[in-house]
C-alpha cells in the first residue's frame, strides 16, 4: 500500500506549523510499513485528481490567502471537485477551509474567490476568535473529542449542502453563535482547529489514512494499532486548557 499526498501551497499555507500534519501523515504510515508519497503542488502548478488520495490545504496569512486564492481556483478548483466527487480526502485547515468553501469577505468589503467544494460563506468579525478549542466529532459512527488551537476573524456560515465538522465543547468554533466547529462533506473536511491539529490527535490521522488508501485499494485497511501515550497526554492538557477557557 501507498499513501498518495498532494500538499497544496506548502510554502504560502504554514501557519501554526500546519506542514506538522504532513508529517504525522508521514510518521504513522512508515512506523507501519506504509510507504507514504507526498508532492506538493504550488503557485501555476496543475494537479491531476486521480493522481493523489489526499488533498491538503493549510492555513496562511492573510497575505497568503491573498496570493493563493485566485490561484486555487484557476488551476485547481476543477481537479479538487473531480477529486473529492471520487472519494478523495481533503483536509482543509483555517484559511484553506475558508477557500475550501464559497470565499472570504473583509471588513472593508473586499473579496478572495473560493472554490465552492465546501457548501460555507465566511466574513469578517470585528475581533478575532482565539484559543483552545475542543469539540465532539463523529465518523463512521464512531465518537471522538477533537483539540487544537483556533485564531480566526472569519464567522463561518454553513449551507444546506454541508455538515458541521463537530459540535463545540469549548471554544468558539465557526461563529461563537452556533455551537458548531468546521464543515464536512462526504471525505472533505473544513476546520479552525490549528496546532497543528494530527499531532493531538491520532485517531483523525488514522481515519484519514484509512479513508485515503480505502479509495486506492477499494477495501478498508487494518491499520495497526500504534502506542500513542504521549498523543493522549498532549490531547488531554489541550482538553484541560480548552476547559479553562470556556469556564
Amino acid at each position: 500500500m501507498k499513501l498518495r499526498i498532494c500538499h497544496l501551497y506548502p510554502r504560502e499555507l504554514n501557519i501554526y506549523a500546519d506542514r506538522g500534519n504532513i508529517a504525522v501523515f508521514r510518521q504513522r504510515t512508515g512506523w507501519r510499513g506504509i510507504d507514504c508519497e507526498v508532492v506538493e503542488a504550488g503557485l501555476d502548478e496543475a494537479i491531476d485528481p486521480d493522481a493523489h488520495d489526499l488533498f491538503y490545504l493549510g492555513g496562511g496569512q492573510d497575505r497568503d490567502q491573498a496570493l493563493v486564492a485566485p490561484d486555487l481556483v484557476a488551476t485547481k478548483s476543477d481537479a479538487l471537485h473531480r477529486a473529492a466527487d471520487s472519494g478523495a480526502v481533503v483536509l482543509a485547515v483555517c484559511g484553506g477551509y475558508q477557500l475550501a468553501g464559497h470565499g472570504y469577505k473583509a471588513t472593508d468589503s473586499s473579496a478572495l474567490p473560493g472554490i465552492g467544494l465546501i457548501d460555507a460563506d465566511t466574513v469578517a468579525g470585528s475581533d478575532r476568535l482565539i484559543g483552545d478549542l475542543a469539540i465532539e466529532v463523529e465518523l463512521d459512527g464512531e465518537l471522538q473529542r477533537v483539540v487544537g488551537y483556533e485564531n480566526h476573524a472569519g464567522r463561518t456560515r454553513l449551507g444546506p449542502d454541508v455538515q458541521p465538522f463537530g459540535k463545540v465543547l469549548a471554544g468558539a468554533g465557526n461563529d461563537s453563535e452556533s455551537g458548531y466547529e468546521g464543515a464536512m462533506r462526504d471525505r472533505v473536511i473544513g476546520t479552525y482547529l490549528h496546532g497543528p491539529l494530527l499531532p493531538k490527535n491520532p485517531w483523525l490521522a488514522d481515519r484519514l489514512i484509512s479513508w485515503a488508501l480505502q479509495r486506492r485499494t477499494g477495501r478498508v485497511p487494518e491499520l495497526e494499532p500504534l502506542a500513542d501515550e504521549l498523543e493522549a497526554k498532549a490531547r488531554q492538557v489541550a482538553i484541560g486548557r480548552a476547559g479553562r477557557r470556556s469556564g
